[in-house]
């Protein structure tokens, strides 16, 4: 069945309190895809931020993003007083500015969780439980790194940084309120996240969501569960992941994430036991998985600890097809999609072919005028997904000012762009255009933004993850125009009777 999507993150929903939330915007944003006759809303990690205020590099594989939880929704379950939220000065409307929800958020949070807590739901134990596999030890992580000024669990004392027992049992008596204050705020998550979840889905729209492969050497995965890292006898890695030299990065990509142990993950009783918790989870945040890096699991780059650039990396092999092949057998089919762009080996192919899941095609990568790229659209096949572009590249607008006179003027005859288009709506149509069973498009591009509402530029900090649409760019003429493209290339749902 031909579909179509849109990337829009929620951090980037409009809202008068410094950043999208799980509130009304939201909603009114699932009424927007129905409207334009979309059947996916691409959204990026719902982790909690950390480092860079990037979602790739979390405090948790399992957390959400405590700034996602929406105050109005708060106030009407009682517990929060409007006052309490409106007359703080939030930011501007256009940029989320997470040093100053870093600062204010918590406080009104804490007054939410004191009401909270004078008489929980019934059903609040229960997620406790449920959740406890990662629960317990998160918001004990969360509550050290309060009591440690935020340091990284590194630089903690030595009975907690080793996770001594007698240290950790006298740690959860001294901060069972911070610990239940972080328990409470991934309740409120949980709650708000599944009613717009349920919303989306009554209502015909499935949810992309996106799994990091790695996760953050400042976390609570990595501190609980060491072995599973490749980590040295002081607990600090022995190698990072990242990307080597390329036309777009000279020293290449230090991402400074810890690799895997791939033996001991497969050695264990339970063969790829942490994968299985995490695959688990994630499949009943969101209807399809898009797996970040996907060629990492067929071999991964290596950087040694200290390092300053990726220069001095390697190559090392990965779990390969078996990873997936016993996923599915715990598991059965996956609704996954592999991010499988740059650095494509026949053995990467051989992996994805053997996974039957599709793999992406981004068309600001098509057009070199030197060369037969295999993300033009007529190599773009039916088991795949097309992209304009992602949360990691330009806007379509942004990209086209940055071309050559000889690659932007192959780009307009390839697409044949009349002289009254736009390139983003010819690059757009084109993308419906293709075999692909799935189109997803950013938002931005619909909106015909420039380099303003880039949402991240890899390996360069600040200014990144900050991006915010103004309320009024949603709207039902926009609508229109895309239910109509939608139309014209056969990727409307069809409406069950």
């Amino acid at each position: 069945m031909r579909l179509a999507g849109i990337l829009m993150p929620i951090f980037s929903l409009p809202s008068n309190y410094g950043i999208g939330t799980f509130g009304k915007e939201a909603y009114r944003f699932i009424d927007f895809l129905k409207e334009a006759g979309q059947s996916y809303w691409q959204i990026l990690p719902l982790s909690p931020t950390s480092y860079g205020d990037s979602p790739y590099q979390s405090f948790s594989a399992y957390a959400g993003n405590p700034y996602f939880i929406d105050l109005e929704l708060l106030c009407q379950d009682g517990y929060l007083d409007s006052k309490e939220f409106t007359e703080i000065d939030w930011g501007r409307p256009d940029k989320v500015d997470y040093a100053l929800l870093y600062q204010k958020r918590f406080a009104v949070l804490r007054r939410a969780y004191s009401r909270f807590m004078e008489n929980p739901p019934d059903d609040f134990s229960g997620f406790v439980r449920k959740n406890s596999f990662w629960l317990e030890d998160y918001s004990l992580f969360m509550a050290l790194k309060n009591a440690n000024d935020g340091r990284s669990w590194d630089n903690w004392q030595d009975s907690l940084r080793y996770r001594d027992e007698l240290a950790i049992a006298e740690a959860k008596k001294l901060y069972s309120d911070d610990m239940d204050f972080f328990k409470v705020l991934q309740y409120l998550f949980e709650k708000q996240w599944f009613a717009l979840k349920d919303y989306a889905n009554q209502n015909g729209i499935k949810i992309i969501g996106d799994i990091p492969i790695y996760v953050a050497y400042d976390s609570a995965d990595v501190w609980c569960e060491p072995k599973q890292f490749e980590l040295d006898k002081k607990l600090l890695p022995k190698s990072v992941a990242g990307c080597p030299p390329d036309d777009f990065s000279k020293t290449g990509q230090l991402w400074g994430n810890p690799l895997y142990n791939w033996k001991e993950m497969k050695k264990s009783s339970s063969p790829y036991e942490w994968w299985c918790r995490r695959i688990k989870y994630t499949l009943s945040l969101y209807d399809v998985i898009r797996i970040d890096h996907f060629r990492g699991f067929e071999s991964y780059y290596s950087i040694p600890f200290g390092d300053k650039d990726a220069t001095g990396g390697k190559w090392r092999n990965g779990p390969g097809i078996e990873f997936f092949s016993y996923l599915k057998k715990k598991f059965g089919e996956l609704p996954i999609i592999a991010e499988d762009l740059g650095f494509m080996t026949d053995e990467v192919k051989e992996m994805l072919d053997a996974s039957g899941f599709p793999g992406m095609k981004v068309l600001e990568f098509a057009f070199d005028s030197s060369s037969d790229s295999e993300y033009l659209p007529h190599n773009c096949h039916k088991n795949c997904v097309v992209y304009t572009g992602t949360h990691d590249n330009d806007t379509v607008i942004g990209w086209s000012k940055l071309l050559s006179d000889e690659d932007i003027n192959f780009a307009k005859d390839y697409m044949r762009t009349g002289s009254n288009e736009s390139l983003n709506w010819s690059m757009i149509k084109t993308a419906y255009s293709t075999a692909a069973d799935t189109v997803i498009i950013p938002m931005q591009d619909f909106c015909g933004m420039g380099s303003e509402a880039r949402i991240n530029i890899p390996s360069t900090l600040g200014d990144n993850w900050v991006w915010r649409i103004e309320a009024g760019c949603i709207n039902s003429w926009l609508a229109g125009i895309i239910k109509e493209i939608t139309a014209t290339y056969r990727r409307l749902p069809k409406i069950k009777k």
